[in-house]
């Protein structure tokens, strides 16, 4: 039940002048007090039960964000990620002669990385540090880029096609099956597929203008840049019959696009990398002969093949994650027959991709009425129907997760997480607070949390949950839902996806939980959690003397 300790109000509001003056680390406690010597702060510590969750198959399709590569995470096990997508054509119906000859086709996808770090030398080249990338420096990976030969469809005819085609992190050996031919990326250079790596190096690149044949250099961040089959691209594409370069949607159905797939070395040694794929292209560069008074000469053209498509004319792309090498306790911590849903879990499992997450049970169980502590349980969680009774006025209301940094020992810890309506497949009310506005997108939603700290007794996460637990003691209608705890990529996306399966459960989880590669293991709410580690609910509040 509540634990109460007293404040002394003045020595208090002392303490939030000063704790606001400081930006570090934002916090609102007290900012609703009620300044009247009949009201009293208080604090209570509430129990949570909390456990872990399987996800399995989940909707990897069209997402913002895509990983490539292999990542072996010690706590959780290895991850690959493949990826397949659609292209289709920057300017379609575009007449291409008879005569016409490729020069080079080039594949060009760009990487994240840091603005904050690149530095530019005396003569204007760059150095750039690569962001959301894992695992050994230039760790070296076999790379393969095929022709897609599965037909990716936009609607669903299981659904009369009123619903988009959904696909999956599973799916990757359906796409395995049908690739088409032998590898595109067949340079000399193998560093393009055999021993390929993620470079951070910079790139230059040249353009001739066709009227001044002046050339232009350019100096571009780095990138992912392949050599791709010239002989293939003139025969599928240059050769093309001039329908299926008419419009987008029969090129889409002629050229299904390109899979891209990854082996490492075997020995945990790979690199995984969050790619702007959406960015990326097909540049391929040929010459034609043009008559001009009867005068024949060879006039340099581009056709461009892009991996992002419009509104009107959207490509599929899906994310394929494949498990493998799991770590026991991981292994474990997930089983069904192991999870506690009464008691809670010691630890909490949480994986990005086709991984697990935690569910959250609030203030206990409902055993009396509606004063809390006398007559038949009235549907209402006990401490609920005292903080109404007592008309409690809620302050500040916390969650606080702590890294059980044994567990993890040296695997990277996600650098967010998210928690949301796990009953409705919803966000919190606090998500939508964004009185705090950050320059980095990344640690957007500031004040709601969620964002990796670091204090004396270690590693946490931390979220202020105060609208919400308001809500429940304010409205008698409210709900006291279960809360979901995911990893993410991405705090402004909030989008849910489906998981695969006739009945599976949950039903849903956070796309942006998908795009996240890493994981975090932390101290769930039970009694053998020690004391300053333990999960709880943290509210301070007052009430009337």
């Amino acid at each position: 039940m509540l634990k109460k300790s007293f404040f002394k109000t003045i020595p208090f509001l002392l303490f939030i002048v000063l704790f606001n003056s400081c930006d570090k680390e934002y916090n609102v406690i007290g900012a609703d007090l009620i300044g009247d010597s009949s009201f009293d702060l208080l604090k209570s510590e509430s129990a949570v039960i909390a456990y872990n969750q399987k996800i399995g198959p989940i909707q990897s399709d069209d997402l913002p964000v895509n990983a490539l590569g292999s990542y072996y995470n010690p706590s959780f096990g290895t991850t690959t990620a493949n990826f397949v997508t659609q292209v289709n054509l920057s300017a379609p119906g575009t007449a291409i002669d008879a005569s016409a000859k490729i020069k080079s086709v080039v594949l060009t996808i760009p990487y994240f990385y840091d603005k904050t770090k690149t530095v530019t030398n005396e003569d204007g080249s760059h150095v750039y540090v690569l962001d959301s990338i894992y695992g050994p420096d230039r760790a070296r990976m076999k790379l393969s880029v095929y022709e897609s030969g599965y037909y990716m469809r936009n609607l669903d005819p299981e659904e009369q096609f009123l619903k988009p085609q959904k696909y999956y992190t599973d799916q990757n050996s359906g796409f395995e099956q049908v690739k088409v031919g032998a590898r595109l990326n067949d340079d000399p250079n193998s560093e393009q597929n055999d021993q390929f790596f993620f470079s951070d190096a910079e790139y230059t690149t040249t353009t001739t203008d066709p009227k001044t044949q002046v050339v232009t250099t350019t100096k571009n961040p780095p990138a992912m840049r392949l050599n791709l089959n010239e002989a293939f691209f003139e025969s599928k594409i240059l050769k093309a019959p001039a329908a299926s370069l008419s419009t987008n949607d029969l090129f889409e159905d002629y050229f299904r696009g390109l899979y891209f797939n990854i082996e490492d070395s075997g020995s945990n040694s790979g690199n995984l990398n969050m790619i702007n794929f959406k960015g990326g292209n097909i540049t391929i560069t040929y010459e034609e002969t043009v008559v001009t008074n009867g005068v024949g000469a060879q006039v340099e053209k581009t056709l461009v093949l892009n991996m992002s498509g419009t509104t009107a004319e959207p490509l599929r792309s899906v994310s394929l994650l494949t498990q493998s090498n799991t770590n026991a306790d991981y292994t474990n911590a997930t089983n069904p027959a192991n999870i506690d849903k009464v008691v809670g879990d010691n630890n909490l499992y949480l994986k990005g991709g086709e991984g697990s997450m935690a569910i959250l049970n609030l203030f206990g169980p409902d055993n009396y009425g509606s004063d809390g502590v006398a007559g038949a349980p009235n549907g209402v969680a006990d401490e609920i129907d005292l903080m109404r009774a007592n008309k409690y006025l809620i302050n500040e209301a916390n969650l606080v997760f702590h890294v059980n940094a044994a567990a993890m020992g040296t695997s990277l810890m996600s650098q967010r997480i998210y928690l949301y309506d796990f009953t409705n497949n919803k966000v919190l009310i606090d998500y939508g607070d964004n009185s705090v506005v950050s320059s980095n997108s990344k640690n957007s939603k500031y004040v709601f949390g969620g964002i990796l700290a670091k204090d004396a007794g270690g590693y946490y996460y931390k979220f202020r949950i105060t609208n919400h637990v308001r809500n429940l003691i304010k409205n008698l209608d409210s709900k006291n839902v279960q809360i979901g705890l995911v990893v993410t990529e991405d705090i402004n996306n909030s989008n849910f996806g489906y998981l695969k399966g006739t009945n599976p459960f949950p039903t849903q989880a956070p796309k942006a939980s998908v795009m996240n590669p890493l994981g975090s293991i932390v101290y769930g709410g039970t009694s053998a959690v020690p004391a300053d580690k333990r999960l709880k609910l943290e509210i301070y509040y007052t009430k009337a003397n």
